[in-house]
């Protein structure tokens, strides 16, 4: 189920120092987020960080969806804890809506340059341990294997999305089972993983 050609050349731009770049930048921005939050008691009570974040207004909203989808094209955290903190800034249903936005913008993004740059650009982003897993997958049913693992959230999603962009999987296939299958796992990561959080604060002195 591989595409035959190997995608047009990618600009001088795309190289492993450029994706390093990003990621150290997305890292450093959470680090002083963190620190910030911390100098200024905003983890101790979660309604003084929603308070916090409203205080930006729609822009808050926007920038969150925004890291989501680079989040989703150059990892730099762990997608959980991306949905983790939708929730805590935005409340339940909120940050629902603002990690799915972004999770399927940032998904529908790595697709497309897939589609558009082929298997050169899963050469730069990820280890060949990984692309060589999952390849297999391509051979046969990708489709199939690729509903389940968006669906149930036990597969490196943001992988499988670039590595559909490879295959012959229609844009119009990809969008749907996206937006269809996203809500579930979404869901089970931003409540189950908040629940855990608030069970570990309660355990820490007042």
């Amino acid at each position: 189920m591989l595409r035959d050609r190997e995608g047009t050349e990618m600009p001088c731009i795309l190289n492993k120092t450029t994706v390093r770049l990003i990621t150290f930048l997305g890292l450093l921005f959470c680090g002083l987020f963190v620190c910030y939050g911390l100098r200024h008691g905003l983890f101790t009570s979660q309604e003084d960080l929603r308070t916090f974040v409203e205080g930006f207004g729609v822009w808050g909203g926007a920038a969150f969806v925004l890291f989501q989808a680079v989040q989703v094209v150059v990892p730099i955290l762990p997608g959980g804890l991306g949905c983790l903190a939708g929730v805590l800034l935005f409340g339940p249903w909120w940050g629902f809506a603002w990690n799915y936005t972004g999770i399927c913008l940032g998904s529908l993004a790595a697709f497309l340059l897939a589609r558009r740059y082929g298997r050169p650009v899963l050469n730069l982003l990820f280890r060949r341990e990984t692309i060589e897993k999952y390849e297999l997958w391509t051979e046969r049913h990708f489709a199939r294997w690729f509903t389940a693992a968006i669906f149930f959230p036990v597969a490196p999603d943001d992988f499988l999305c670039w590595l559909a962009g490879t295959t012959r999987m229609s844009l119009k296939q990809f969008s749907t089972i996206i937006l269809l299958g996203k809500p579930a796992s979404i869901a089970l990561y931003s409540l189950g993983l908040a629940t855990v959080f608030q069970w570990l604060a309660g355990l820490l002195p007042g």
